[in-house]
């Protein structure tokens, strides 16, 4: 049995609340003094596995949405990816704004001396655009086929966000291998449908 359109209008509210959820929970924690003894590395560590998680559903989302009886899928997807960048915004504000309150200086040269905090900046900012880009009025302004260009950056940032948890993780390196794997299976999967397709 395939998704209809009708079946993902019902539960896309569902969806959306169980998508906004962990961020409500873990700033109720936060504020209430339960996250933890480091609270604020807690809401870093969170917000930014969370978004790599949702990173690669979205990918993934893309990849399935080509299939023929599997389309209905695109009525989430661009709504999984809108919560990707909400909870990129969250890790990094948190980082930016509590852990080094504003200091620019620090966070540069952190980003020097660290090369994943280079990689997790850059795969942000290659999302800005395709979060700019996401309604209906701007894939009309744009044009479809922009659009879609703009939206293939989602391939060369999923792959540094992965790198940037790789290279973060100092001890078990097996779950950022994982989505590493995903996403270049999900990659090749993209090339071989473009090939396919010609």
């Amino acid at each position: 049995m395939t998704p209809s359109t009708k079946t993902m209008s019902r539960i896309k509210p569902v969806i959306f609340i169980f998508l906004l959820l962990p961020s409500l929970i873990w700033l109720y924690q936060f504020f209430a003094g339960s996250l933890g003894v480091n609270p604020i590395d807690q809401l870093i560590d969170k917000s930014g596995e969370f978004a790599l998680r949702l990173l690669v559903l979205t990918l993934l989302l893309s990849s399935l949405a080509q299939l023929k009886y599997m389309r209905s899928l695109q009525m989430i997807r661009g709504m999984v990816g809108l919560f990707v960048f909400y909870y990129l915004v969250l890790h990094l504000m948190t980082y930016v704004i509590l852990d080094h309150y504003f200091n620019w200086e620090f966070i540069l040269k952190d980003a020097i001396k660290r090369p994943f905090i280079t990689l997790g900046f850059t795969s942000f900012f290659l999302l800005v655009p395709l979060a700019l880009t996401s309604t209906n009025v701007m894939v009309k302004k744009l044009t479809y086929k922009v659009w879609k260009n703009i939206h293939e950056l989602i391939y060369v940032a999923a792959p540094l966000a992965a790198l940037h948890f790789y290279l973060l993780t100092k001890a078990d390196k097996i779950e950022p291998m994982i989505y590493l794997i995903i996403i270049f299976i999900l990659f090749a999967w993209r090339i071989f449908t473009k090939i396919f397709k010609h």
